[in-house]
């Protein structure tokens, strides 16, 4: 049998007349940036986050670096973040002339350790991304009250967490702005790239507005210098209609982490499911196992017997050759590189079958890791 990791012509098929009539209509109108689709996009997407403001944007990596824009954030200056992430994170504060500043992972939720957070704050932090990793939230609590004690903003990285809540509040709706990706693998994802941000800070709204748009109110009036980071009205058209289904999508998501967690709980050799605080919605942008000693062995058995996996993250951001002048070395966070080491991540979405589950755990059993040197 073959499964993939993930199925977009399968999501696809069920949605095809919608997206296309979404489509023709922008054709129709011709207006391909900043249209009424995008209006209607962005006051969809701060209805359902919870938040005043929702700013469209080229991609989720320009909405990352968007927001450290709006802070001024820029040479000289330090970003808290993780160095367990996809590379955007840390990319975006470079490009600044700002320093990462790493901080390692809880081992149980891979997500920022909010713990160790204060540590890393000196008088050059002007800022702190948690990476909300694989749709579920970091801890906020801790993180907010840290940031009202220092007077240090946070900018959630959301990219995969689209839906998912700490303690009721969603994600993009707790820091001063929420930063999204709507790339086509996302629980809502475009046809290509696309992104948006977060925020319910009126002035910072107006801000990114301008920022995206060249730094101007309008095309030949700039108070600053921006970047051109319009989102597609085509881009935003698909992502008004599939915006519809998301939370059936994420709710199915987490049926399927469900099911994964009762059939691998027998598992003859040390599998670690997935862990969901109590007072979190975990969405399961992806679905992440950790086995310490044959994590590689194990996805080529999956592999030979047509079953996709991936690794998030194999190589942290401290251990990138680019960031070697931050003077990181091997060993600093060692659950971040732990989990490099031990994780990789199941096909589960919301279109696979019963059947195709089965037969996925049902090779992760047939495994024997005695093959293992």
């Amino acid at each position: 049998m073959n499964v993939p990791l993930l199925d977009l012509q399968a999501q696809y098929a069920s949605l095809r007349d919608e997206v296309r009539e979404a489509i023709d209509h922008v054709f129709e109108s011709q207006r391909f940036v900043l249209g009424e689709e995008v209006q209607k996009l962005e006051a969809s997407i701060a209805e359902y986050c919870g938040t005043k403001h929702a700013i469209g944007c080229a991609s989720g990596s320009d909405a990352l670096l968007l927001a450290l824009m709006a802070l001024d954030i820029g040479a000289g200056d330090e970003v808290i973040t993780t160095p367990f992430t996809f590379f955007a994170t840390g990319a975006a504060i470079t490009r600044l002339g700002a320093r990462p500043v790493f901080v390692d992972i809880d081992p149980s939720s891979y997500n920022l350790d909010v713990s160790q957070v204060v540590q890393a704050i000196t008088e050059r932090t002007k800022a702190i991304i948690p990476v909300h990793l694989y749709g579920q939230c970091v801890e906020m609590d801790g993180l907010l009250e840290i940031s009202v004690e220092h007077g240090i903003p946070i900018i959630e990285d959301a990219a995969q967490a689209i839906g998912a809540t700490d303690r009721g509040d969603r994600a993009g709706s707790m820091g001063l702005m929420g930063s999204f990706s709507f790339y086509p693998t996302k629980n809502l994802g475009g046809a290509g790239d696309a992104g948006i941000l977060t925020t319910s800070d009126d002035a910072v709204a107006e801000r990114l507005r301008r920022l995206r748009n060249h730094g101007g109110r309008n095309e030949y009036q700039h108070e600053e210098v921006g970047i051109n980071s319009r989102l597609d009205e085509l881009q935003a058209a698909v992502l008004n209609v599939k915006l519809r289904y998301l939370d059936e999508w994420s709710n199915e998501r987490a049926r399927k982490a469900a099911v994964y967690d009762e059939l691998l709980d027998d598992v003859p050799f040390e599998l670690i499911t997935p862990s969901t605080r109590d007072e979190a919605r975990h969405i399961y942008h992806q679905y992440v196992i950790r086995v310490p000693h044959y994590r590689d062995a194990l996805m080529d058995h999956l592999k030979q017997h047509g079953v996709g996996t991936k690794v998030y993250y194999p190589i942290p951001l401290h251990r990138q050759e680019c960031f070697a002048y931050l003077g990181y070395h091997e060993g600093e966070f060692p659950e971040s590189e732990r989990a490099a080491r031990e994780t990789f991540a199941l096909p589960a979405y919301p279109e696979l079958s019963e059947t195709q589950q089965a037969y996925v755990v049902e090779t992760i059993k047939s495994f024997k890791p005695e093959r293992q040197a």
